[in-house]
């Protein structure tokens, strides 16, 4: 019985440590610094979090293929939190307000802007499956909607403390963009309070890189 317990706290340590550098909301006080780079946008936000369930941050997004400045508040909320007996999954949302802008050969002035994203995601320690769906409304200035899934692998179970290597394949939805649907294919790699993710999308040939850090 003893040794049950301490693989149980062993793998919940594992699940924990990677369900924290990746959601959205951590431990109470926690700031957390957020880069994200895909084939149409740019943005970077700081969250505070109130609670275990609830944060509240600055973001500011760069829709290149619309060429629209987003700047906001962003709220997000911990919606629910599953335990299993070797996985652990969570579902998330966001939701932002703030003061969107053309930019280049975008003439639109600024206009008020209102957003909102869903995040779900499913891990085990060898396993990883994910989606995502978000959009935002910016009237005059532009509006975008875009749906994403990933599904990843350990190749190695690494130890608590230890660099963790997922090699993951994404799948995204541009209702919008000539090519409605891409392929992203990934490595991730976090360890204590770091995450970053690069990869390449194969139609649009468009860099992504993601990064993660709290502090």
């Amino acid at each position: 019985m003893a040794r049950l317990f301490c693989a149980v706290c062993i793998a919940f340590s594992g699940l924990s440590a990677a369900a924290k550098a990746a959601g959205p909301v951590s431990y109470a006080d926690g700031v957390t610094l957020i880069e994200e780079t895909d084939r149409e946008s740019t943005s970077l936000a700081v969250h505070y979090t109130l609670n275990p369930h609830f944060a509240l941050g600055y973001r500011t997004e760069w829709d290149r293929r619309n060429d629209v400045l987003l700047n906001g508040a962003r709220a997000t909320a911990l919606l629910k939190r599953w335990y299993g007996e070797n996985y652990q999954a969570n579902a998330y949302l966001s939701l932002d307000v703030g003061v969107a802008n053309g930019v280049g050969p975008n003439p639109s002035n600024a206009a008020p802007y209102i957003g909102a994203v869903f995040m779900a995601d499913w891990e085990t320690r060898r396993w990883f499956a994910s989606y995502m769906a978000h959009a935002y409304e910016a009237f005059d200035a532009g509006s975008n909607i875009a749906h994403m899934a990933r599904v990843g692998v350990a190749p190695y179970v690494a130890d608590t403390g230890a660099l963790h290597t997922w090699l993951m394949v994404e799948v995204d939805h541009r209702p919008d963009n000539p090519n409605e649907i891409d392929i992203t294919p990934l490595v991730r790699f976090f360890k204590g309070d770091v995450l970053f993710e690069a990869g390449w999308s194969i139609r649009s040939n468009q860099p992504l890189v993601n990064l993660i850090y709290r502090f």
